[in-house]
């Protein structure tokens, strides 16, 4: 990577360039463009500068130096974001630093018996549970982008997943945190207290804030017991209803060892089969929706398997399933959880789609679902949901895809933003939330500020201008651009 920016470079990012190492800056686009487009490949921004920090000492020096020259500072993780807040504006409208984390990947310790991990941002999700499965314990917080989402990226977008049933999002397993706030100043808040009720919980505002208060350099995590004993299986339904008296079975027979409850419609199952080599259909038949269901509890001897297996066939009996099977083999279970997490990639490569990530109550879910499909069905005809996510605790990704035989790109050119602010209107309706797990970044910014709380919005504007008064932090993220911060 070169050192020194080319010599049109302004000012202010010489000095950022003179503050790291040798080699932590490029300006060559070669080094940018694998930074500039989100995971989608449906947002592009521009930066002048890649800095690649290798230490918190040094995303210190980079912050007070973008800070002295008002140069604005774009935080990435793995770059997995679905909202667009993982990427700098197009057009920015002042000189843009790319600060990619990825270098500051290190565990620095791990308290087995205290079950807590300390882990620097760049650090793979994935490669945190391999850490914290060889000494027992488990980091309880998994998604499909597990292999590249970053724990900073997850922190700043309090990401969900698979086992928030169980476990909670990030804000409730971030147990202590390290930041650099936009002046420079560093936030040394990483111990990992249990309690701590000295003030402020400083770390809770920057969880979510998806890098508009500062640059998160480190976390302290919740770890649990590593399970000893685990189930899954696969069970094929009529309706959302019947789904949900299946989750309300499960919860009566094993309580809280139900892990993770997700949901996947029939067609995004056909999708998965006919976009990802070697996925194999679980049952036999068509079913209109299908539940992934994940018991674990840490004493080896609890035979879940068998728990699983009475409550299917009970459901069966009461006619809330049409059929089910239990995984006999970790290849098996594997081979179900890949039918869930690889549906994502099977709806991109089918192509372009309106994707969506909201929650309502549990409770409301078919009724929310029913309300969205008429809506939908009757002011853009032929447009087809795909409708997936974590039914245990009311997320769905209730996704659109234009009508067949259509020019996709065009119609959501023409048809999209309609259709998504009619289904965040039931959302409304529905006393829900837009954006359950993915952030608002700059997708979702008009939509949060026309349906979200007023009362929320003015006091977020308030902390975003008393913590970061020249806008360095992320600019345009979450908050509709081009109004001012302070209002």
């Amino acid at each position: 990577m070169a050192h020194r920016p080319a010599p049109r470079a302004p000012l202010g990012l010489a000095a950022i360039v003179a503050a790291l190492p040798p080699g932590a800056t490029s300006d060559r686009p070669e080094d940018l463009a694998p930074h500039l487009t989100d995971w989608r490949g449906e947002t592009t921004g521009h930066a002048d500068l890649l800095a690649r920090p290798g230490s918190t000492a040094e995303v210190v020096a980079l912050v007070r130096a973008a800070a002295a020259h008002r140069i604005a500072l774009v935080p990435q993780g793995g770059n997995t974001g679905l909202a667009g807040g993982s990427v700098p504006a197009p057009r920015p409208d002042r000189p843009t630093v790319l600060v990619s984390l990825l270098r500051m990947n290190r565990v620095r310790a791990l308290d087995p018996a205290g079950l807590s991990i300390t882990v620097e941002a760049g650090a793979i999700l994935a490669d945190v549970h391999a850490a914290c499965e060889a000494l027992g314990t488990a980091f309880p917080l998994s998604l499909g982008a597990k292999g590249s989402a970053t724990i900073g990226g997850l922190v700043s977008t309090n990401a969900g997943g698979t086992q928030v049933l169980r476990h909670g999002t990030m804000r409730g397993l971030v147990l202590g945190l390290e930041a650099v706030l936009p002046d420079g100043t560093l936030l040394d808040q990483l111990r990992p207290l249990r309690k701590d009720s000295t003030g402020y919980d400083m770390k809770q505002l920057l969880i979510g804030a998806e890098g508009t208060l500062g640059i998160v350099t480190a976390a302290s995590l919740r770890l649990v017991p590593a399970p000893k004993a685990r189930a899954v299986g696969w069970a094929g339904t009529g309706s959302l209803a019947a789904a949900l008296q299946l989750l309300a079975r499960l919860r009566r027979a094993v309580g809280e060892r139900i892990e993770s409850f997700e949901l996947v419609p029939g067609d995004g199952l056909a999708l998965t089969l006919a976009e990802i080599p070697g996925t194999m259909a679980p049952l036999q038949g068509a079913h209109a929706w299908h539940c992934l269901v994940e018991l674990a509890d840490a004493d080896a001897g609890a035979d879940l398997e068998a728990a699983l297996l009475a409550c299917f066939e009970a459901a069966l009996e009461a006619e809330e399933i049409g059929d089910a099977t239990v995984a006999r083999s970790a290849a098996q279970a594997a081979a179900l959880w890949r039918l869930r997490e690889e549906l994502p990639e099977a709806e991109r490569r089918d192509g372009p789609s309106l994707k969506n990530d909201v929650a309502v109550a549990v409770a409301d879910v078919p009724a929310f679902d029913a309300a969205a499909r008429a809506a939908i069905a009757a002011e853009f005809p032929g447009a087809r949901p795909l409708v997936f996510g974590h039914l245990g605790d009311g997320n769905l990704h209730w996704n659109l895809r234009p009508p067949a035989d259509t020019d996709r790109k065009a119609w959501l050119q023409s048809h999209g933003e309609a259709a998504r602010r009619r289904l965040h209107d039931i959302v409304a309706r529905f006393a829900g939330t837009i954006s359950a797990e993915h952030g608002i970044g700059t997708l979702k910014a008009a939509e949060f500020a026309r349906l979200g709380d007023p009362g929320k919005i003015r006091a977020m504007r308030a902390i975003k201008a008393a913590l970061d008064p020249e806008g360095i932090m992320n600019p345009g993220k979450l908050f509709l651009e081009g109004a001012p911060a302070e209002s």
